[in-house]
């Protein structure tokens, strides 16, 4: 077995494996020191940094931190790489691809290039380089890419900050449900997609609230997508029984055992992109897969043990779930960040940079990454810290975040974004809605030359919209 060694200050250490260099090397996180798995101090850290900064790309296609022959997801990754556009970075280090990232930043056609290579870099490799990067640095790379996908409307282009609206009730009463998301259209919102967490596991009351948001939908003319968060099995079954699904969801981990956890697997996951393309619902582009990951659920699964039972940090393991992810050309993708609890990100400073690693390595994966800029009422965070990572994230280009009313979510007892953050951050920021969702807004009078109109000017187009009632 390959081990590296490095002498930092006076001290020497040795790493017995990669899982081990990358776990160490990983900014601090309450997650790992639970896993058993971080630096024990700030040196040790460097020494793993600085190990990893001279590994060799090659050397993660060589070196699985999860065994290829018992997990899927290490499969997919192998079996899926791109050698052609590996190419081009396949003679660099680890340290090396993070300057290549930073120089290809300043370039004209950064985006261009870092989508060509994105199918030549594997989850481990953007990981690796991640953690050599500081918050501008994952800011920079992440702003420089270029990734949209498209399915009624257009999420991702430059210059654009999208937004799912999310009309949580704690019993899934339609007038709940209608309520908010009548608060989220006036104020700009769910342009990405309207999507619900269903408080129950009950079929009939996902199909009910998928009626619902369509029956909106199609009578206002809304250019967006609902989706109801159920498990991908109910949503097979609701698309054989005919429900009106737009996209279909489900949480997804970094390896094969925590994806069982879930309840799935790759097989079942293709089964469900494939209904989902038969319907054909969409209008500008054929995505309509969703998906959501967060640092930690591979961990709060006791599924995060890599080779020879070494634990793998949980950031490593969240790009791994980006894998699984990319395999299905998905609408949506957003890491939970803050959602799981102060057991895997303690505090603000911690869930800050969670956001900005999540954003970065899933663009640089070629996805269309979102986040739900969260934290629970436990951890030591707050809003304030909500409005550093949105600014932040703003700054870096994130295609999408989740607003709730008055950023509080009553069902899943969350502290999210507000639908006014999300209007603040566009204005702060000179950011648009997705060009059809703004066109619509601009018809209807809810949008004037790009900013909200105050609610009561805009409450007058709106009864106008619903008939006066």
């Amino acid at each position: 077995m390959t081990t590296w060694s490095t002498t930092v200050a006076g001290r020497s250490y040795t790493f017995r494996h990669l899982v081990e260099v990358l776990a160490k090397a990983s900014p601090r996180r309450s997650g790992d020191e639970l896993a058993g798995c971080a630096a024990e101090t700030d040196a040790e850290r460097a020494a793993a940094q600085s190990v990893l900064a001279d590994l060799d790309l090659s050397t993660f296609l060589t070196t699985p931190v999860v065994p290829y022959e018992t997990d899927e997801v290490t499969r997919l990754i192998l079996d899926t790489h791109d050698a052609a556009a590996f190419s081009a970075v396949s003679h660099l280090t680890v340290g090396g691809l993070r300057d290549h990232l930073l120089e290809t930043v300043t370039l004209p056609d950064a985006g261009e290039r870092l989508s060509a290579l994105a199918p030549g870099l594997t989850p481990e490799m953007v990981a690796a380089t991640s953690k050599l990067m500081g918050n501008a640095d994952l800011i920079s790379v992440a702003r420089a890419t270029r990734v949209t996908s498209a399915f009624r409307s257009t999420i991702g282009l430059p210059g654009r900050l999208s937004t799912r609206l999310q009309p949580n009730h704690p019993t899934d009463d339609p007038r709940g449900v209608a309520a908010a998301t009548l608060d989220g259209l006036l104020l700009g919102s769910g342009d990405a997609v309207i999507g619900i967490n269903p408080a129950t596991d009950s079929p009939q009351a996902a199909a009910d609230l998928l009626r619902l948001l369509d029956d909106v939908r199609l009578r206002y003319d809304i250019p967006t997508q609902s989706c109801v968060l159920a498990h991908v099995t109910t949503s097979i079954e609701l698309m054989e029984a005919g429900a009106p699904v737009d996209l279909v969801f489900q949480s997804v981990a970094g390896t094969e055992a925590a994806n069982r956890g879930f309840g799935v697997d790759l097989a079942v996951l293709a089964e469900a992109h494939q209904a989902a393309l038969s319907l054909d619902r969409g209008t500008v582009g054929t995505n309509c897969m969703y998906f959501e990951t967060g640092q930690g659920s591979a961990l709060s699964a006791d599924a995060h043990l890599g080779v020879d039972g070494h634990p793998v940090d949980q950031q490593t393991l969240e790009v791994r779930a980006y894998a699984v992810a990319r395999a299905f050309d998905p609408l949506l993708v957003n890491t939970v960040v803050g959602f799981i609890g102060p057991e895997y990100l303690y505090d603000g400073k911690q869930i800050i940079r969670a956001g900005l690693e999540d954003n970065a390595c899933g663009r640089l994966l070629g996805l269309p990454m979102g986040v739900d800029v969260c934290y629970t009422n436990h951890a030591e965070a707050d809003a304030d810290d909500m409005d550093t990572l949105l600014t932040l994230l703003g700054a870096a280009g994130v295609g999408f975040v989740i607003t709730v009313p008055g950023a509080d979510d009553v069902m899943l007892g969350y502290q999210s974004l507000s639908f006014h953050d999300a209007l603040t951050m566009r204005q702060t920021l000179g950011l648009r809605p997705a060009p059809e969702f703004e066109a619509w807004l601009e018809r209807v009078g809810l949008m004037d030359a790009g900013r909200v109109p105050p609610v009561d000017a805009a409450l007058s187009p709106l009864r106008a919209l619903v008939g006066g009632r």
